[in-house]
C-alpha cells in the first residue's frame, strides 16, 4: 500500500485524464480501444481487491470508485498492518495512516492503477509498438489484450488486460527484455456497477476540516511545491519523454527545496531530484526494486537522483547528463 499510496499522491508522473462516454468493441482499431481503456477507470463505478507485486514485495489493496454528477470519488485501502487509506474527492485528497492523522491537499495528478493510460494515445504510439493479444480471464471477468513494445532498449514491455466490455483495466504487467514479469497489478475480486457504499465519500474540504476537528485528528504537515525553472538541464532524455514539470520541493527532513524534474512518455515515468549538499560520506549509487530503478551521483555540491520505471541503463543515462546550466 505505501508503494501504491505514494504512486497515488505524489508529483511522480502527472496525468489527469478526463472523462468521456465510450462502449467498447473488440473490432476497433487499436486507438479506439486504449481510449476506452483510458476513459474506463475515471467514469465506471466499481469495487474490489487488487495485489501489486513488484520484485519480492506483494500488497493487497482495496480500491472503491465512483463517478456521478459531482465528478470523481475513490478510496484506496491498505489490507494489512496499521490504517492506511487515501481518499480522493476530485482533485482533493485525503491521507489517513493510523486513527489520528489526516492531511487535505491538492491533488495534482493521478497515473495510477487501474487508471494507468493518459487520453494522449499518439503519444503511445509513437514510443511503442502496440497490438492487442489474446483473449483471456481476469477476476471472472472476459478480458482483452493489449502489447505494449517499446521502440528501443531504454523503456519495458508492458501487457494489459481490460474488461471487453467496458474497457476498465483489470490487470496490468511491466516485462523486461527477456520478457519476465517484474511489476503487476492484477484484481483478484472486483464488483463492476450496482449498489457500492459511498459513505466514505468527503463532500467538501470544510466539511473534512470539521470532521478531522471533531474527531480530534491532527493535520500531517504538506509538501510545498513551487513550479519554476531551476537552472538545472538534462541532455540524454530518452525520445519521446516530455517534460511534465519543474519545480522545487520542500521535503520533510530537507533544510533546502529540491528541485524536482518530471518526464512522462505516457506509460512510464523518470523524476530527476537534485538537492545541495554539504557532505556526502555514502553515495548510493544504483539501487532497485521491481521495475523501479534509482541511481545517484554528485555533480559538483549537488546530489542528483534519478528514479524512473524503466531499465538502468536509463536512470544512468539520465543522470550522467544532468548539468547546471545556469539561471
Amino acid at each position: 500500500m505505501r508503494v501504491v499510496a505514494q504512486k497515488i499522491g505524489a508529483a511522480f508522473i502527472l496525468f489527469q485524464l478526463c472523462a468521456s462516454t465510450a462502449i467498447a468493441d473488440p473490432f476497433l482499431e487499436d486507438a479506439e480501444w486504449l481510449r476506452t481503456m483510458a476513459f474506463a477507470a475515471h467514469q465506471t463505478n466499481y469495487s474490489g481487491v487488487f495485489v501489486y507485486q513488484s520484485g519480492g514485495r506483494v500488497e493487497m489493496s482495496r480500491i472503491t470508485h465512483i463517478f456521478d454528477q459531482n465528478g470523481e470519488h475513490e478510496r484506496l485501502e491498505g489490507l494489512d498492518g496499521l490504517r492506511r487509506e487515501v481518499i480522493r474527492n476530485n482533485d482533493k485528497v485525503w491521507l489517513y495512516l493510523g486513527d489520528k492523522k489526516v492531511r487535505i491537499e491538492k491533488r495534482r495528478a493521478q497515473h495510477a492503477f487501474p487508471a494507468l493510460l493518459p487520453e494522449q494515445i499518439q503519444t503511445l504510439k509513437e514510443n511503442y509498438l502496440i497490438r492487442q493479444g489474446e483473449e483471456d480471464r481476469v477476476a471472472e471477468f472476459h478480458a482483452h489484450t493489449v502489447y505494449f513494445q517499446p521502440k528501443d532498449n531504454l523503456r519495458y514491455s508492458r501487457k494489459m488486460w481490460a474488461h471487453s466490455e467496458n474497457g476498465l483495466l483489470l490487470k496490468a504487467v511491466v516485462l523486461d527484455e527477456r520478457g519476465r514479469v517484474i511489476e503487476q497489478y492484477a484484481f483478484s475480486q472486483l464488483r463492476i456497477g450496482g449498489n457500492i457504499d459511498q459513505k466514505w465519500i468527503v463532500p467538501d474540504e470544510s466539511e473534512a476540516a470539521h470532521s478531522a476537528q471533531h474527531e480530534e485528528m491532527s493535520p500531517l504537515p504538506k509538501a510545498s511545491f513551487e513550479s519554476a525553472p531551476s537552472g538545472w538541464q538534462v541532455d540524454a532524455i530518452p525520445p519521446g519523454f516530455k517534460k511534465i514539470i519543474e519545480m522545487h520541493r520542500t521535503i520533510t527532513g530537507k533544510k533546502l527545496p529540491v528541485v524536482h524534474i518530471v518526464y512522462s512518455d505516457g506509460l512510464a515515468g523518470i523524476s530527476v531530484f537534485i538537492e545541495k549538499v554539504s557532505e556526502v560520506t555514502d553515495i548510493p549509487g544504483l539501487s532497485s526494486q521491481g521495475a523501479v530503478h534509482i541511481y545517484s551521483r554528485l555533480v559538483g555540491d549537488h546530489l542528483v537522483t534519478v528514479v524512473g520505471e524503466v531499465p538502468p541503463r536509463t536512470v544512468i543515462q539520465v543522470a550522467d547528463s544532468v548539468r547546471f546550466a545556469g539561471e
